[in-house]
C-alpha cells in the first residue's frame, strides 16, 4: 500500500524522500503511515521498476537531495490500481480491543482508566479532524482551485475519521459506563 501512497504524492508533485515522509505525515498518517527507512525502501524499488525517476539537486549550503519524478509508467500503474474495485474489507488491529478481551483479571479501577485514558487520546483526534485538518483541506483548495475535486475526496477521507471517532468515542462512553455497573 505505501507503494501507492507515494506514487499518488508524486502525482502532484517531485517531492524529496524527506517531503514525502512529510506529506505522508501531514496527508494521510490518519489512515496509512510509514516510517521513514520504509518510504526510502519504497522509493528505491519503485525507482527500479521504473515507476518513477530521481535526480539529485545540488544545494550551495546543504547536503544534495534527491528529487522524485513520477513517470508515466508510474502514472498508469497508479491509475490501474485506483480503478480496481476493492472487492474484501480488509482487517483491522486494535490494540484497546486485544487488551480489554483479556482484561478480565484486573481490578476494575485499571481497567477504567485505561478506557478512559483512551478516550481522552480519541476526543483529541475528532478535534483534530473536525478543526485542523478541515482547516488544511479548505485553505489547499483556497491556495489551489484546481485541486476541487481531490479537495471533496480528501474531505471524504477526513469525514470518515471523524465519524469513527465519534462512533469509537461512543462505544467507549458505553463501555465504561457497563464496566461502572455491571463489574
Amino acid at each position: 500500500m505505501l507503494k501507492y501512497v507515494l506514487l499518488g504524492s508524486l502525482n502532484y508533485q517531485a517531492l524529496t524522500g524527506y517531503q514525502l515522509k512529510q506529506w505522508v505525515d501531514s496527508a494521510t498518517s490518519h489512515f496509512w503511515y510509514a516510517q521513514t527507512s520504509q518510504i526510502y525502501r519504497t522509493l528505491d524499488a519503485l525507482e527500479k521498476d521504473g515507476l518513477l525517476t530521481s535526480e539529485i539537486q545540488e544545494q550551495e549550503d546543504r547536503p544534495d537531495r534527491r528529487l522524485y519524478h513520477l513517470t508515466d509508467a508510474g502514472r498508469a500503474d497508479l491509475r490501474r490500481w485506483l480503478a480496481q474495485p476493492m472487492t474484501e474489507i480488509e482487517p483491522t488491529k486494535d490494540s484497546l480491543l486485544v487488551r480489554l478481551f483479556f482484561s478480565a483479571q484486573l481490578d476494575k479501577n485499571t481497567i477504567l482508566t485505561q478506557l478512559r485514558v483512551q478516550r481522552a487520546l480519541r476526543q483529541q483526534q475528532l478535534t483534530l479532524y473536525s478543526g485542523d485538518i478541515n482547516a488544511m483541506i479548505a485553505a489547499g483548495v483556497e491556495h489551489n482551485p484546481q485541486l476541487k475535486r481531490d479537495a471533496l475526496l480528501w474531505d471524504a477521507t477526513r469525514r470518515l475519521g471523524e465519524m469513527g471517532e465519534e462512533v469509537y468515542i461512543r462505544w467507549l462512553d458505553e463501555t465504561i459506563q457497563r464496566i461502572e455497573d455491571e463489574f
